[in-house]
């Protein structure tokens, strides 16, 4: 990808990021940009403040978009930790359910928390946050 493409891309998921929060009833404030963090092309880490004064964080891209509101002190590696083991718990849900629907939907889950996880445990990634 060129940079422009990069930029485009880091832009899109942060629309995303936002419209999932709007769809929720959550109203962005301003996002954090030092603490956020991209994959470009498989994954954004946003840490977004609201209008309440809280913060959430959001993630976006080759995956579900889904959010959590955790301590303000975490860093983004282990919040992409915590989508991952949230993921597993929601995929063993699902699977419990007698609907083939929500057991693909698992299993997409259970491929992108294992996906989640291997990024986490890869500290070259994460040296500028360490």
């Amino acid at each position: 990808m060129t940079d422009e493409e990069k930029q485009a891309w880091i832009r899109e998921q942060y629309l995303k990021a936002t419209k999932y929060l709007a769809d929720k009833g959550l109203v962005t404030a301003s996002v954090s940009d030092t603490e956020s963090r991209y994959l470009v092309p498989i994954m954004a880490v946003w840490k977004i403040n609201l209008l309440d004064k809280t913060s959430v964080w959001v993630i976006s891209g080759d995956l579900p978009t889904d959010h959590i509101a955790l301590n303000s002190g975490e860093p983004a590696r282990d919040v992409v930790r915590h989508f991952s083991l949230k993921w597993q718990l929601q995929a063993e849900n699902l699977l419990r359910l007698e609907d083939k629907a929500q057991h693909q939907f698992a299993q997409l889950l259970i491929g992108r928390a294992d996906g989640l996880y291997k990024i986490y445990e890869k500290a070259e990634l994460w040296q500028e946050t360490s």
